[in-house]
């Protein structure tokens, strides 16, 4: 890459860092599984950085290779395994936000991938229905009737407080 790409690239990445791993983390909710889906994302980016840099929506076009990369990742084989036989217990530390965040986290967890995503990114990714489209690919119509029903859904869920107990939750198997 020539070094004026290359000074681009890495100018462009430091900014929005942490708004990509922001947004990885909470499409997986794993810290270190959103590390890969960022570094993946990241080396797309700079493999066709000189096409993606000329994008109309930066932004849009790079926020659609994480939420690429995290639905490679799902539907990786391995990604459906749990290792023991019981889900480890999450650490609570008591101060004010944290377990409203670990609530909403695990209820988001409870959502389908579809549902997740467009959530994620219209609301904790403040974006517009439109560059939601824009980033998953579909019509706007689909990204409002998924942002409906993941609303809906979530709500039930945080209401009354089954936060793992949605119905045909398989995430724990291997058949999924």
């Amino acid at each position: 890459m020539r070094t004026e790409l290359e000074r681009e690239y890495v100018d462009y990445v430091s900014v929005r860092l942490p708004h990509l791993h922001r947004l990885a983390y909470l499409l997986c909710s794993d810290a270190h599984q959103a590390d890969d889906i960022v570094q993946a994302a990241l080396t797309s980016l700079y493999v066709g950085w000189k096409r993606a840099s000329g994008a109309d929506n930066l932004d849009a076009y790079v926020n659609r290779i994480v939420v690429r990369r995290y639905l490679d990742e799902r539907r990786r084989r391995w990604a459906r395994v749990l290792l023991g036989d019981a889900v480890p217990e999450q650490a609570t530390t008591g101060e004010h936000g944290f377990e409203e965040r670990d609530e909403l986290v695990a209820a988001l967890r409870e959502l389908p991938k579809g549902q997740r995503a467009v959530l994620v990114l219209r609301f904790l990714g403040d974006m517009s229905v439109e560059d939601t489209a824009e980033v998953l690919g579909c019509s706007v119509g689909n990204v409002k009737s998924q942002s409906s029903r993941g609303l809906a859904t979530l709500r039930s869920v945080l209401e009354a407080g089954r936060v793992g107990s949605v119905e045909g939750d398989s995430r724990w198997t291997s058949e999924s």
